[in-house]
């Protein structure tokens, strides 16, 4: 019985070794909560000016044609608790790290 219990902690364990990252949906800033789809100046607005801040101008693609392009930021916020980067697809919020 107890080898089974030890087998089961074990492949617990490699699970979640082996789980990828999944980012957050929200941010908490201060008493509010910045969700995907915000744009840039309501998350200044909520949060103030981040850490940091990075852009990067992209290609939009149809396959294996570049139709456009698209400005990325990448706004990093530090706290005492943990560190979240915000990327922005243009003015909207699409992914929070």
């Amino acid at each position: 019985m107890a080898a089974s219990r030890v087998s089961a902690v074990v492949l617990a364990c490699l699970g979640a070794a082996v789980t990828p990252a999944v980012a957050d949906d929200t941010f908490r800033c201060g008493n509010t909560l910045v969700e995907l789809g915000a744009t840039q100046a309501q998350v200044l607005a909520q949060c103030g000016n981040p850490s940091s801040k990075s852009d990067e101008v992209q290609d939009v693609r149809s396959g294996p044609r570049v139709v456009g392009k698209t400005t990325v930021s990448r706004w990093t916020y530090a706290s005492y608790s943990a560190t979240r980067v915000l990327v922005f697809d243009g003015d909207r919020l699409v992914r929070i790290e």
